[in-house]
């Protein structure tokens, strides 16, 4: 069904056969759920801190379990926070906090895989991109330029990459 095939049906439906197929939406669909949650009651900074707890827990755990260091944590919240409409301010917060932690466990514990490294430059690729993007370049350049110093004082093995990216940020 296309969008404009939607609106026409939608259009023709009383008003109350409207609210109950929303109603039914709302109980199916934990996405629909959640999203109106979010609109009508949009607390991002308890969204935002849920977020930080858990992609700290991913590197620095509670009660001494291993760390499992996934970026994956980290890539589900900020793509729920876009697909939620989140504040940018916020989505980008919590864009260079994941890379911020990781280079904290790192400076602790030196990393022998390679592939932390490369999903660490993606994450720091996207989160300069989304900060250029949405125009918050003067409010972040400070924590890019800290992530981009910290790549090259640890040596990191791809920080080359991390100079090219910030570069071009500049």
């Amino acid at each position: 069904m296309s969008k404009r095939d939607l609106k026409k049906y939608l259009a023709e439906l009383p008003k109350q056969e409207l609210e109950e197929q929303l109603l039914a939406l709302y109980e199916k669909f934990p996405e629909v759920k959640t999203y109106y949650n979010f609109v009508f009651n949009p607390k991002e900074d308890k969204l935002e801190q849920e977020a930080k707890v858990k992609i700290g827990a991913e590197y620095f755990p509670p009660k001494g379990k291993r760390p499992k260091l996934r970026r994956s944590v980290a890539q589900k919240y900020i793509k729920h926070f876009i697909n939620l409409g989140v504040d940018p301010f916020v989505v980008a917060d919590v864009m260079l906090y994941n890379i911020e932690i990781a280079q904290t466990y790192s400076d602790n514990k030196h990393i022998r895989y390679e592939t932390f490294y490369k999903s660490m430059l993606n994450s720091y690729k996207q989160a300069v991109d989304y900060v250029v993007g949405n125009g918050m370049t003067p409010n972040f350049k400070t924590r890019i330029n800290k992530i981009y110093t910290e790549a090259m004082r640890q040596r990191w093995e791809n920080r080359k990459e991390f100079e090219r990216i910030y570069d071009n940020f500049e």
